[in-house]
């Protein structure tokens, strides 16, 4: 086997730098998680969340790199399978999962829960994507006019007296949430990564050159990008059970079972 772009085209070949950037995000993630907990349970003050400056973009990047990495590995499924029922099942199945995430943040928190974060933007996501996989420049130009008109709003801060919009990206006054990532911007930025995976990974394959390692190093920095939907959904037991363990003074009160 050679280290070419096209050295391998079978259906179920990874790309070890999708993965890789995949884990980068992991490790971002479990990071402004435990500082966003630390500070939520008033164990340390560690300033996150932040209304300014680096911790208030880091959350952004985090979360960002996902979803575009998301909508570029899309294509590539897509290229390989060529039907997508697969993804609205996903999408529906991700949904789900946001859902008992909302249950859970209400039982600890009845004014801040999730209403609409992180995988209930994947689970619509993954539902919509079916109608733009035939597309490529009008996904690069939809997803950018998407961002500009989602960053408008919510950098002019424009707010509504009703929620039910919330979904899509506008925000009803006094609204305050542990996690949101409403469809504008950030369906724009996956629709961008969809665009790239076309571009970069026509037909599944590499269109560039690149080494294919497969040393233990590679592997070990692989593994948890090639699993995060299963570390996201196990990292808050995982680390609010730590600090449950390590504080139970400070995090004991916000569970009222």
């Amino acid at each position: 086997m050679t280290h070419t772009a096209h050295s391998y085209t079978g259906a179920h070949h990874r790309f070890w730098e999708i993965d890789v950037l995949r884990t980068i995000a992991i490790v971002m993630m479990i990071t402004f998680h435990t500082l966003y907990l630390l500070n939520y349970f008033g164990i340390h003050d560690t300033g996150v969340p932040a209304s300014y400056g680096f911790w208030r973009w880091f959350p952004r990047l985090t979360g960002g790199t996902f979803i575009f990495v998301a909508g570029l590995s899309l294509t590539i499924t897509y290229s390989r399978a060529e039907r997508t029922s697969g993804f609205m099942l996903r999408g529906l199945k991700i949904f789900g999962y946001g859902m008992a995430i909302t249950l859970i943040t209400w039982l600890i928190s009845r004014t801040g829960y999730v209403r609409f974060g992180i995988l209930h933007f994947f689970g619509i996501a993954f539902i919509l994507a079916p109608f733009f996989t035939r597309f490529r420049f009008i996904n690069l130009i939809l997803g950018i006019a998407l961002m500009i008109a989602g960053i408008y709003i919510l950098e002019e801060r424009i707010l509504v007296d009703f929620p039910w919009l919330l979904w899509f990206g506008l925000i009803p006054r006094g609204f305050w949430t542990m996690d949101y990532w409403p469809l504008l911007p950030w369906f724009g930025l996956f629709l961008v990564g969809m665009f790239c995976g076309k571009l970069l990974y026509p037909q599944g394959n590499r269109r560039f050159n690149i080494h294919e390692f497969k040393d233990p190093v590679t592997f070990a920095l692989t593994f948890p990008g090639r699993h995060p939907l299963v570390i996201y959904l196990a990292q808050w037991p995982a680390i609010i059970g730590f600090l449950l363990i390590l504080f139970p003074g400070n995090v004991l009160p916000y569970f009222p079972f």
